[in-house]
């Protein structure tokens, strides 16, 4: 009877098993790249009007964290802060971004989308592989 006796060579077991070693930290660095072209994105479409009223960078990045649910990793992409309009009211940035998004009814603010638009997959998807190539070898 034929036997047949086979192995995988020893740098892909090798590749494997750092791999194994260090995903979380692989899609943590892709995680991270990939918003930070959203961020980018964010800043370069922000209507100039919602630019003026806001005081300095108000588009963060969150730590990646682990969702317990589903042990999925995340980040998330904000605005966050505050400004102090002509009348020396304080508004949170994200209530005031959330009008220019999807506009106001009954007021002359029609909506300019940013955010959605900033969301531009092939873009994203190419900073994900990039920084995954730091890890995988490609041969």
């Amino acid at each position: 009877m034929a036997a047949f006796v086979g192995g995988l060579p020893d740098d892909l077991i090798k590749m494997f098993t750092e791999l194994e070693i260090n995903t979380e930290q692989m899609l943590s660095d892709m995680i991270t790249a990939g918003a930070a072209v959203v961020e980018a994105n964010v800043n370069a479409k922000m209507p100039r009007d919602f630019k003026k009223v806001l005081n300095g960078n108000n588009v963060k990045i969150t730590k990646v964290y682990k969702t317990p649910s589903d042990d999925g990793i995340n980040c998330q992409v904000m605005i966050t802060g505050y400004f102090i309009n002509r009348h020396k009211q304080v508004t949170p940035a994200p209530l005031v971004a959330n009008i220019f998004e999807y506009g106001r009814s009954g007021a002359p603010y029609p909506k300019q989308p940013f955010f959605r638009a900033s969301f531009n997959e092939s873009q994203i998807e190419k900073a994900m592989l990039d920084a995954q190539k730091k890890y995988i070898e490609e041969s």
